[in-house]
């Protein structure tokens, strides 16, 4: 009897209002500038439900323990008036570039992406080849062996040759590739220089016909007098006004182009407050170097006109049987959409070699995770203050060690690809279940990482996994399968969790009362386990009985992650829950709870 007297001494009771809660409204949509206040910490005791908590302390344990920020990165403003001077001026300078690019229509020829100048020239050398040598070399009979003429010989048939050609050009209009041919002969016989098939080289031939044909035209006998006055008729013809139809069509010919208009990601450059927030990841991604972030928005373009984007949002989805692998589930405490990749699914050997088998399968695999990429930043708010990043969750619980060389070849490719066109697109990214391999694989794809890139990176082990995540993402976005409430059911990502901290070898009540007839529900869970858990209600009258509504019994972390209890009150009382933590660590304890009128 001593030592109960002893221990209710020991009780620290927290009370708060005794009316029975309704079911929470849903909270106000984020706003579009991030929230300065920490994340992290606790609501205001007015926010939870109404509940007394009871901790009975076992053992003169520490206070607890603060869990320690990450301070390694800092998500800066998207608002243009934020921005030091230097920035502004930096962001200025690429906008002038980017408009100077669109007016001479610079992203189009990159799209286009042009052969170089080298290329071209090795191709028409062939087709000049195979259009103008026939002309030169052809002959009435086939080339037969034979010995090579002299030079006297070969000047006396080209000079034959050109009088016949003259002849020919004052009986009939000959054409201009004829009086070509005919100079470039007349250019080879005095040289006296020729090849092996009897004619001269594509390169002297381009260089010959430009400059030779308008002055051997001119050096032509005139023509007969009937043909002379046809040829004026016809040149009087000419010379009368076009028709306004080939005016008009001069006209638009001649006029300059209109500026092109590019957009990435849905958001036309240069088009308003939006774009600001586009250049400025690029410009963040090249530490404000103007040309390097101009250089980048080139480049991406181009990958995005290659690689397809516009054609491949339109498609169905790709990867319907890898929705286990990447999904998106919930925000973070700051409002960041959370993209969850989880490598473990690849295990599966059937589902491996289905993706990874081969380079045509890991393109396939590649484009389904841009697809998702690029359908998830068209749900993000470019406007200035707007969430326009994610964060990032790697599960690399029993995910295949570094001798996948297809997953490892495979990671690397996208990396680069999401480094290179997505920039500043993360707001953290967030390791879990990391094994001792790891540290491995990290420094091998480190070197491809920038230094920003991994400013905002957060690694946890498994036993840390659960409590890193709950400093990011509030239990009630968090997933039931990583410590968090977030699960199918009566309640949703709207319904706010308690989260209070169990002390080593302590016992914890939380108490929920009521004082008229409802229907309540509520879920709590221990992360970790290895707990007793109870729960009964307490009418407020004194001769009333208290009622078992779950017997005491130990948790153990192989149990479900979840307990879900409910129980009609039909008399004021009090609903209480009690947690004992006989283990030497500190247990979190989440909890939620939800009243019904018994009306409802």
């Amino acid at each position: 009897m001593a030592e109960e007297v002893q221990k209710q001494s020991q009780e620290q009771v927290v009370v708060v209002t005794d009316v029975p809660q309704p079911e929470k409204p849903a909270p106000p949509a984020v706003e579009k500038e991030l929230p300065t206040e920490d994340p992290t910490k606790p609501k205001p005791i007015e926010e939870e439900p109404a509940v007394v908590e009871t901790e009975i302390s076992k053992s003169g344990a520490d206070a607890d323990e603060k869990i320690p920020q990450s301070g390694s990165f800092k998500e800066e403003s998207t608002r243009v008036a934020d921005l030091p001077d230097a920035e502004k001026k930096a962001l200025e300078e690429l906008k002038l570039l980017i408009r100077e690019a669109l007016n001479k229509r610079e992203f189009t020829a990159v799209q286009a992406s042009p052969p170089s100048p080298a290329k071209e020239e090795e191709e028409k050398k062939p087709a000049a080849a195979e259009e103008i040598a026939p002309e030169v070399i052809a002959d009435d009979d086939p080339p037969v062996e034979a010995e090579e003429p002299t030079k006297a010989e070969s000047e006396a048939s080209v000079e034959m040759k050109a009088e016949a050609d003259d002849d020919e050009v004052a009986a009939e209009k000959t054409t201009e590739t004829v009086v070509v041919a005919a100079v470039v002969e007349e250019k080879v016989a005095g040289d006296g220089t020729v090849d092996d098939d009897g004619a001269k080289t594509v390169e002297a031939i381009e260089e010959t016909i430009v400059a030779v044909s308008s002055s051997v035209l001119q050096e032509q006998p005139p023509p007969p007098p009937a043909k002379h006055e046809e040829d004026q008729k016809a040149a009087s013809v000419s010379a009368s006004p076009p028709e306004p139809e080939e005016q008009d069509a001069k006209a638009d010919s001649s006029a300059p182009l209109p500026p092109e208009e590019v957009s990435i990601w849905g958001i036309p450059l240069l088009a308003d407050e939006r774009s600001d927030v586009i250049l400025l990841k690029f410009l963040r991604a090249r530490d404000f170097k103007v040309k390097d972030a101009f250089a980048m928005i080139k480049n991406t373009v181009r990958w995005r006109n290659e690689f397809g984007i516009d054609e491949l949002l339109e498609e169905e989805e790709l990867g319907s049987d890898l929705q286990k692998v990447v999904f998106m589930h919930g925000s973070d405490k700051e409002g960041h959409p959370v993209c969850y990749n989880v490598y473990g699914e690849f295990q599966n050997k059937e589902m491996y070699q289905k993706t990874f088998s081969d380079e045509e399968k890991r393109q396939k695999f590649l484009k389904w995770r841009i697809q998702f990429l690029e359908r998830s930043i068209r749900k993000l708010d470019f406007s200035p203050g707007g969430i326009c990043t994610i964060v990032q969750v790697n599960d690399l619980k029993n995910s295949p060690g570094p001798g996948k060389w297809g997953l490892r070849q495979a990671t690397k490719q996208a990396l680069q690809l999401l480094q290179d066109n997505y920039p500043e697109f993360v707001a953290k990214q967030v390791f879990i279940n990391v094994p001792w391999w790891y540290l491995a694989v990290n420094r091998m794809i480190s070197p491809f990482l920038t230094q920003r890139t991994k400013s905002k990176f957060v690694f946890a082990g498994p036993s840390k996994s659960a409590a890193t995540l709950l400093r990011y993402i509030a239990a009630e976005q968090l997933p039931v399968k990583y410590g968090g409430l977030s699960k199918e059911g009566e309640f949703g990502t709207t319904d706010a969790v308690n989260e209070i901290t169990v002390r080593p070898a302590a016992k914890h009540t939380v108490e929920f009362p009521v004082t008229e007839s409802c229907h309540l529900t509520w879920e709590v869970r221990v992360v970790g386990w290895e707990v007793r858990y109870s729960a009964e209600f307490v009418p407020s009258a004194e001769d009333s009985y208290t009622v078992i509504i779950q017997k005491a019994r130990k948790v153990a972390s192989s149990a479900e992650p979840v307990v879900c209890n409910s129980f009609k009150i039909g008399e004021p009382g009090k609903v209480v829950l009690t947690i004992d933590n006989p283990t030497s660590k500190k247990k979190k304890l989440l909890y939620r709870l939800k009243t019904k009128s018994s009306s409802d």
